[in-house]
């Protein structure tokens, strides 16, 4: 496909132009920000057996109680406890056989007699008791396929047994920042700017799944792009700048010249309106970014996000609209993403330093608005696309 694409459709085409990369065994502890390759089933009841949800004693019949014994978490129940008597019991302890509730340590007494008396009478049938199987069945699905493994999931799969997951491998790419005009330190001067995209994209990318990234800072000279773009071994290349036409825009160029096939030629959408997505010989594929930074994080979302989300088998984010605070004008043809905070109310606030080369708002930005060609009103329900920062782990 090539000539401007109709936003959203990009997106749509982003994330069919892959499919997801291999699954892979690998130990918990490696797991982590990958996403799910099978779902993740309970391998036993959780709990595998009734247990005590408070320090305090098993108790079996109303009471009182003729006290003996104290079980400790991690303790076999042993023998089942006769009607009419107690046993001291810790918090997580497995309840012993014919234990009728669990009396909090704070509601009882051992009076005179040497039995224990309920202080506010006796406790509810399987009162302070965690059954076995409350929280899932052996069997039951936990997770789905693509959902991804955070420190709660890994806290869930160990819980649940596993030593052990399947996940997707994440994709490894190359960042190529193109522009003899950035400087990679200090203030700008002299006509020249600092790149901010060489910093910004490396954490976000690795937070939308990518294993690696590599950063490489180029001249704007067409066989050095032509050499990194052909030696990179990545499953994905993603280029800044140097995707519109001008005297020193080779992105097109080294495409042409290395039999690249263009999915997306420019989109319909400001900023970010020159990004690409071309499939590479090799079966990878390359993102092209426009140069300016907003423009950029158009792009990211527009096409990195949905082609790395398919690549590593991830669902992709739940549409989301929200009212406008004030209105915001609309380009003539394109849609346009505006930065925009949540208020109290849930609704969206409209930022200002919005243009293409621009920073400030998106800094502080929640997400952004998707404002279709004419713009929208003030107090008017609009598609909100979430900043998924992630960790950059």
């Amino acid at each position: 496909m090539s000539g401007s694409t109709p936003w959203p459709d990009a997106r749509r085409i982003a994330g069919r132009a892959g499919t997801p990369l291999a699954r892979v065994n690998v130990p918990l502890g490696e797991a982590l920000g990958h996403a799910l390759a099978e779902p993740l089933t309970a391998l036993t009841d959780l709990p595998s057996f009734d247990t005590s949800a408070m320090d305090g004693w098993a108790v079996a019949g109303p009471g009182p109680w003729r006290l003996s014994g104290q079980l400790l978490a991690g303790q076999r129940p042993g023998e089942p406890l006769p009607d009419g008597h107690a046993t001291g019991i810790a918090t997580g302890a497995a309840l012993p056989p014919g234990a009728t509730a669990v009396l909090r340590r704070e509601h009882g007494r051992t009076g005179p007699d040497g039995m224990l008396h309920a202080v506010q009478g006796p406790p509810e049938p399987w009162q302070d008791i965690r059954p076995r199987g409350q929280e899932c069945r052996g069997g039951d699905e936990l997770l789905a396929t693509g959902a991804l493994v955070t420190p709660a999931v890994l806290g869930l799969a160990a819980a649940a047994g596993y030593d052990v997951l399947a996940v997707t491998v994440r994709p490894r790419v190359d960042l190529l920042v193109l522009g003899d005009e950035l400087l990679d330190r200090g203030p700008p001067y002299g006509g020249r700017v600092r790149d901010a995209l060489g910093p910004l994209l490396p954490a976000w990318l690795r937070g939308l799944g990518a294993e690696a990234v590599s950063v490489q800072r180029l001249v704007d000279d067409a066989d050095a792009l032509y050499e990194a773009v052909t030696g990179s071994t990545a499953e994905l290349i993603v280029t800044t700048g140097g995707t519109a036409g001008g005297p020193v825009d080779f992105v097109h160029p080294v495409l042409d010249r290395i039999g690249a096939k263009l999915l997306v030629d420019g989109v319909a959408v400001r900023p970010g309106h020159p990004m690409l997505l071309a499939e590479l010989p090799t079966g990878g594929h390359l993102v092209g970014l426009p140069g300016n930074p907003l423009a950029a994080v158009s792009g990211v979302l527009t096409l990195a996000a949905p082609l790395l989300r398919t690549l590593t088998g991830r669902p992709g984010p739940t549409p989301y609209a929200a009212r406008l605070t004030a209105a915001v004008p609309g380009h003539p043809a394109d849609t346009r993403l505006v930065p925009v905070i949540f208020d109290e109310e849930s609704k969206v606030v409209p930022l200002h330093f919005h243009g293409p080369a621009m920073l400030r708002g998106i800094a502080a930005a929640d997400g952004m608005a998707v404002i279709p060609p004419g713009g929208r009103a003030e107090g008017a329900r609009t598609a909100v696309l979430r900043m998924e920062w992630g960790a950059g782990s």
